[in-house]
């Protein structure tokens, strides 16, 4: 079922080359958007009947409906989202940063501010299954950055409404406006605006193939996050890992959907059989059995590498969203580790822990792009201006150095912008 592959005799395209899906929705998209900014609400309203199934009378979500969630989430999973948000909460506020003064020559000040962007729209994917993880990952960033209004998107349940567990994480993490409607047409309410939902200035949050291309067609109007593919975790396993923890790890990735990455690179020939083996028997009795095989079938690969150096060196170059190092000495090797969305170290830290309660962030960079990209934090909601001044002595000292820098690229207004507040002096 899993391809093993061995580094060195397989050929690079087949250890290197990612799955790289075309969905060819690009003008479906950009009809919806074109509908929803042309006929706002009644759009909304029209699209959640289509798509979702889901007659609506009203979009936002009421203080009731919350309550209601509230009373209907069961205790023992609202004190773990209470403590998951508390654990998110401790890690990002580390991630606040502060302005800067300069003032070290006389008459000369400089400087720079971050400010909140102030109105944010999350993206919460509803589909097979509810996410309120995703809504404490995006929220209590943003939360913390000081944003002062975060609209929440979500899909309706053919019942018109969204699910408890993910209302009761808004309201844990301070969500203050939450409506009913998914899909593209979402995007395009927070991107221009309805009668009912606020235009914001960045989306942020993963969604299917039309919600990414949404985001990238409304990308200019607002700012997003980034664009987001299929999930992927890639291991880095030695011949000590127990081949069922491999295992286990590979298809809780796999089991996110068909297009989903599972990778093992271990120096470990025995391990990469037994792995194998092990996939087969785990993805027996799991519930996504569908979904996480096709996975593996289309994605999935073990490579077997000379050395977990090798193998570090691999990963590298293929810049997963997630990475486990799955070593008895995972910071003998955190140090070469340059490409990557958020890694696991040890053998006890699985990349669920990550999606759901450590405390870092669960939107990644994917497809590779953690070569450039970072998983979300509060940086990405604010927003930074710089600031000069200068005393008219501390400006008469450089103006003709600005004149002689302006008129080399041929701008002479620039030049005579600094010249003509000394003209008649001498300079």
């Amino acid at each position: 079922m899993i391809r093993i592959l061995r580094y060195g005799k397989d050929t690079n395209e087949d250890i290197f080359t990612r799955f790289t899906p075309q969905y060819g929705v690009e003008d479906v998209v950009a009809e919806i958007l074109d509908t929803v900014r042309r006929e706002g609400d009644r759009a909304l309203f029209a699209y959640n009947e289509k798509f979702d199934g889901a007659v609506t009378e009203e979009l936002r979500v009421s203080e009731a409906e919350i309550a209601e969630a509230m009373e209907l989430t069961e205790p023992g999973l609202l004190e773990v989202i209470r403590q998951a948000a508390a654990n998110i909460r401790k890690f990002h506020e580390k991630q606040v940063r502060s302005g800067f003064i300069i003032n070290d020559v006389s008459g000369v000040l400089m400087g720079q501010k971050v400010t909140p962007i102030e109105k944010v729209g999350l993206y919460v994917p509803g589909g097979t299954a509810p996410y309120p993880s995703t809504v404490l990952m995006d929220a209590i960033p943003a939360k913390i950055a000081g944003c002062s209004e975060l609209v929440m998107v979500t899909p309706p349940g053919r019942d018109g409404r969204v699910n408890p567990a993910i209302l009761a994480a808004a309201y844990i993490a301070g969500v203050d406006k939450i409506f009913k409607v998914g899909g593209a047409q979402a995007v395009a309410a927070l991107a221009f605006g309805t009668e009912s939902i606020p235009r914001v200035e960045k989306i942020v949050g993963p969604g299917n193939a039309y919600v990414a291309e949404a985001k990238k067609q409304v990308y200019g109007f607002v700012a997003i996050d980034g664009f987001a593919g299929p999930s992927e975790v890639l291991m880095v396993a030695d011949g000590r890992t127990d081949p069922r923890y491999a295992a286990a790890d590979m298809l809780a990735q796999a089991e996110h959907d068909k297009m989903s990455t599972a990778v093992l690179l271990t120096d470990s020939e025995a391990l990469a059989s037994s792995v194998a083996q092990e996939l087969e028997k785990q993805l027996a009795v799991l519930p996504r059995r569908e979904i996480a095989a096709a996975s593996l079938e289309k994605n999935g690969k073990i490579i077997i590498t000379d050395s977990i150096a090798q193998a570090v060196e691999i990963a590298n170059e293929l810049a997963p969203e997630h990475l486990e190092l799955c070593l008895d000495n995972p910071f003998d090797y955190l140090d070469m580790v340059k490409n990557a969305g958020s890694v696991f170290l040890g053998r006890y830290a699985p990349e669920p822990l990550g999606d759901y309660f450590g405390g870092t962030n669960h939107t990644l960079p994917t497809g590779g792009t953690a070569k450039f990209a970072s998983p979300l934090s509060v940086d990405d909601f604010v927003k930074k201006y710089q600031y000069t001044y200068y005393t008219r002595d501390a400006f008469s000292r450089v103006a003709e150095d600005i004149a002689r820098f302006a008129r080399q690229e041929e701008l002479e207004g620039h030049a005579r912008s600094c010249l003509v507040r000394f003209e008649g002096e001498e300079q």
